[in-house]
């Protein structure tokens, strides 16, 4: 599982690192040629795809190292701060962005019409971005990877900023030419959207968030499932970046030995981790059936 995690997460940031690199030279390139101000904007914006593509992987590879003595739970939380590095990129091209398009709209003369070169580069450039952003995040999904998901979310904005470009062209060409700046501010502005959205999953990760209600119950399922254990309760779910830590509570008789109870809390916890990968560890406490506590309280009372 660790191997094909791993060459899958390579194939999908060096994808988006290639398409990247092609609408960065390109965008820039023609967004000059065609004195599209969004059109260089997406072409920076493209650029810092390839910086954020290249933090997403090494958050990646950082979160696949095996535990060892300073880590006892492993390095996923690598992938979550990985991803807030992104934002933190995302965030100072915004600034460049709308700086710059909010000179142009203060200063008219400044502003050039853009030619039907910026409207093909647009148009191409929705094309190749849905493509690759649709590849990175299946791949991220798949792979259960906070680092490539947010890498792809990341590169689908540059769908709505082309998008944009090309109605900027058009509209530029009509007898607006002030609404190219504009665009540029709009794309400003979806990049600090996506920066924020990005930012909130990965802090949920790494502050540990409850994961959907369906996750918990599938857990208990397990758990309940593994006779003689009954009534799963208690249960708390802890992510590291791609996978999940896993403490509960299970009802057993009072009178099993030790032993006995030892070797079942243990197929409950391998249980689980065989029928949810992403579950690397988990911890199994048993309660006697019919003892009643308070599971806040530091030392139970009997």
């Amino acid at each position: 599982m660790d191997e094909f995690r791993s060459k899958a997460g390579k194939k999908a940031v060096m994808v988006a690192i290639l398409a990247n690199c092609f609408l960065t030279v390109f965008n820039i390139i023609i967004g000059l040629l065609s004195g599209s101000y969004a059109l260089i904007s997406e072409g920076a914006h493209t650029l810092s795809d390839i910086v954020t593509s290249i933090v997403a992987y090494a958050g990646f590879k950082i979160g696949q190292k095996p535990a060892d003595e300073e880590h006892p739970i492993g390095h996923g939380r690598a992938e979550a701060i990985s991803g807030l590095i992104i934002v933190l990129f995302l965030a100072m091209v915004a600034y460049e962005i709308m700086s710059g398009a909010i000179v142009k709209i203060l200063n008219p003369a400044a502003i050039t019409i853009p030619n039907t070169l910026a409207a093909i580069m647009a148009f191409f450039g929705i094309i190749i971005n849905y493509s690759v952003s649709e590849y990175i995040i299946n791949i991220g999904k798949e792979i259960k990877s906070p680092a490539i998901i947010a890498d792809g979310q990341h590169q689908k904005t540059d769908i709505f900023s082309s998008v944009a470009v090309l109605l900027g062209v058009i509209v530029s060409n009509i007898g607006y030419p002030i609404l190219d700046p504009f665009i540029g501010l709009i794309i400003g502005f979806l990049i600090l959207k996506t920066a924020y959205e990005i930012g909130k999953s990965n802090l949920d990760n790494i502050m540990g968030k409850v994961p959907s209600q369906e996750f918990i119950d599938r857990i208990k399922e397990i758990a309940d499932n593994t006779p003689p254990a009954q009534e799963a309760h208690n249960i708390k779910v802890d992510y590291l970046g791609s996978y999940a830590l896993v403490t509960l509570h299970v009802k057993l008789d009072g009178n099993l030995t030790l032993n006995e109870t030892h070797e079942i809390v243990h197929q409950v916890q391998d249980n689980i981790i065989k029928e949810i990968p992403e579950v690397k560890y988990v911890m199994v406490h048993a309660c006697p059936i019919g003892l009643q506590y308070d599971h806040d309280q530091e030392i139970d009372k009997y």
